[in-house]
């Protein structure tokens, strides 16, 4: 499982880069992207995260709070092809991001003020190590009805690993047979609705990918 350990030794960099080739961004440029987000910080509250993923049951940083929250406007899609960690180079897989349009629920949380740069470089090796996201601020809606402003990865749909169909009778069979270090891609998908529902969130369309996953492997095709 990806540690905070493996990111903070470089390890994690160093498992990606055989795969990824020029399309693993150097520490200088995570590093530009994190202090350019953060030079367009809302002014007021805290700093908090939009997980709709693995960030939700593996967050690796630190956070002095956490809550249920709503995200207008964008919604989950296996839209991103993995050729490391859950997938590889010869066995591309797909991993999570968001694509406009729906709405997300996941869960919020918000980062220790006194830690607030050392978390966030964490959080910008892991999931900015090939640039496939856009860190965007945007309004989340919490369970009680407050809004707040949150950091939430969405998709950049001009990305050489972003994929157009991310239909589940396309991507079943993709996820299905990918694997990689950390783990299966099929195994991701099966967490991810865990996790969901432990928070009381259910996604039809994790929902229905898992029981297209659940029919493949029952016909022996994973």
């Amino acid at each position: 499982m990806l540690s905070r350990k493996l990111i903070l030794s470089g390890a994690y960099q160093d498992a990606f880069a055989s795969a990824l080739g020029d399309v693993i961004w150097p520490l200088e440029k995570i590093e530009a992207s994190l202090n350019h987000t953060l030079a367009a910080r809302p002014a007021d509250g805290g700093v908090w995260l939009f997980g709709y993923g693995s960030l939700i049951w593996n967050p690796l940083f630190e956070f002095d709070a956490r809550r249920v929250g709503t995200l207008h406007g964008w919604h989950r899609s296996f839209c991103l092809r993995v050729v490391a960690g859950r997938g590889s180079v010869e066995t591309p897989g797909r991993m999570l991001s968001l694509e406009s349009g729906g709405s997300t629920d996941g869960v919020v949380l918000r980062l220790p003020a006194d830690k607030l740069v050392e978390e966030l470089r964490l959080i910008w090796i892991r999931e900015m190590i090939a640039g496939a996201y856009i860190p965007t601020w945007a309004d989340i809606i919490l369970a009680d009805g407050r809004k707040i402003k949150a950091l939430v990865f969405v998709a950049n749909c001009l990305h050489v690993y972003h994929e157009i169909n991310s239909d589940i009778s396309h991507i079943a069979p993709i996820i299905a047979n990918a694997s990689g270090s950390i783990g299966t891609n099929a195994d991701y998908v099966r967490i991810l609705q865990s996790s969901l529902q432990d928070c009381d969130i259910h996604d039809r369309y994790v929902d229905t990918l898992v029981d297209e996953l659940d029919r493949l492997k029952a016909v022996g095709n994973m």
